[in-house]
Order: C-alpha cells, then structure tokens, then sequence
C-alpha cells in the first residue's frame, strides 16, 4: 500500500517554517516508506481547493483508500508518525 504525506505550506507562513524539520526527520527515519509532497499553496491553489485546506500548515496522511488523517497547525512528530502507521507504512 503506498502512504503519502501532502504538507500544505506557504513561504511567508511561520508556523510551516517550525513544521518542516520536523518532517524531515520523518522522511529521513522512514526510508522511502512514505512519499512526501510539499505543496506551496501560493502556486497550487487548485490543490489546495481539492483538500478544502483553509489554513496553513495542514498535513494530509494519504493512502490507496484515500484520506487516513488531517492535521491543522504545527503537529507534533508522535501524531504524525501514527496516522502514518495507520495508513500502513
């Protein structure tokens, strides 16, 4: 089953800034078991509708049955890597 983690982000967003290491722990201790996108919401704003994301960050768990979990706002490693264990990676 393939897992993704869509991080909706902007460059001028602070909070996104104290998210991103964070998540590149994850990326890295996760060895290519999770695909991570990060999605500049300035110039995907088509993307951005498609998830309904409102407000920035938001972290979307995806897996081939569809959406396994959101997060809004700066999100703690554990929550993360839980919603990425229930999706299946």
């Amino acid at each position: 089953m393939s897992v993704t983690l869509k991080d909706f982000y902007a460059d001028w967003c602070g909070p996104c800034k104290t998210q991103d290491p964070i998540l590149e722990e994850i990326e890295a201790d996760r060895d290519g078991s999770v695909e991570f996108e990060k999605i500049d919401v300035d110039e995907n704003q088509e993307t951005a509708n498609e998830y309904q994301v409102r407000s920035i960050p938001t972290l979307v768990v995806e897996n081939d049955d569809g959406v396994v979990e959101r997060f809004i706002g700066v999100t703690q490693r554990e929550e993360i890597e839980s919603a990425l264990d229930e999706a299946g990676a």
